[in-house]
């Protein structure tokens, strides 16, 4: 391989995918912030940097994967990594950011001769594992194109349009998550009072119109009450607010969002379940009708 790739950010998703990255065989050099997040990686052939300016000295690559975009914008140009990635190279962004963001560090690396793709991922923890993330990328063709190896690594690559048309098409995505768990949560619900074989009911569901892997999933973990964190929920309250900050600027209102933002809002509020997986959606839906946390057998 002829990419040298440097990974910032080695959290829930980021440490899957540079394990996915190192069993493609890719010169790896890995920073996070906590750096025992990063350690295990070493054993496995990954160089572990003392910062970020260290991590993308050399890399053709540089891979960010943290939390939302100001702390994007801290390590890149507050902290000074990207001053410290090489002219030519290739900043690929993987975090969820606004698209207005993703816009703006791409015009101030453009002024290093430093190239950039915004390139969110949906699939989570599962998808990050298993080398099939759902990846939409911004920027330039011939850019994404130069990357496509590296995608290949981690999943399915789409371009889908200029520099923020990525995080456009990841905020429509979570857009769509958000409300479908809520969706799901409440087809539980309804079928558990009724009396209906949860299992059963999803099976039945599955190959139809309705089915998706939110029913699948997430709707096993409603019926489990088991919400360890995949996608957390204050991540995905983040998200929704970013939906809604930018359909604010494009001047239209997005009800269903709305809806669904304040619901995990109080989740996370009131119920002090903002760090676990955004499936426990559901517990919000069990208290607002006060019921146990479970469903039905």
């Amino acid at each position: 391989m002829t990419a040298t790739i440097a990974m910032l950010g080695t959290g829930l998703m980021g440490l899957p995918m540079a394990r996915r990255l190192l069993a493609a065989g890719f010169d790896l050099t890995v920073w996070n912030r906590d750096p025992s997040k990063a350690a295990p990686l070493e054993a496995e052939g990954a160089r572990i940097a003392p910062d970020p300016n260290h991590a993308v000295r050399d890399a053709t690559h540089i891979i960010t994967m943290l939390t939302d975009g100001a702390v994007v914008e801290h390590v890149l140009f507050g902290a000074g990594a990207a001053g410290s990635i090489p002219a030519g190279a290739t900043v690929i962004d993987m975090s969820s950011i606004r698209p207005s963001q993703a816009r703006d560090h791409a015009a101030r690396l453009a002024e290093l001769g430093v190239h950039h793709l915004d390139a969110p991922v949906s699939g989570g923890t599962k998808g990050a594992e298993a080398g099939t993330l759902a990846i939409m990328a911004g920027g330039e063709p011939p850019v994404f194109d130069a990357a496509s190896d590296l995608f290949k690594a981690l999943g399915r690559a789409v371009r889908v349009g200029p520099s923020g048309a990525g995080q456009l098409a990841k905020l429509a995505n979570q857009a769509i998550v958000g409300i479908t768990i809520g969706a799901v949560a409440e087809a539980t619900l309804l079928v558990s009072e009724g009396g209906g074989d949860l299992e059963a009911f999803r099976a039945a569901l599955a190959g139809g119109f309705a089915d998706s892997p939110i029913l699948q999933l997430h709707g096993a973990r409603m019926q489990s009450g088991g919400f360890e964190p995949g996608g957390r929920v204050l991540v995905q309250i983040k998200d929704l607010d970013n939906v809604l900050m930018e359909a604010g600027e494009l001047g239209i209102r997005l009800p269903l969002v709305e809806a669904v933002r304040d619901r995990f809002v109080r989740l996370a509020r009131d119920l002090g379940g903002g760090d676990l997986d955004h499936s426990a959606l559901f517990l919000e839906l069990l208290d607002l009708n006060d019921l146990s946390k479970t469903p039905r057998d």
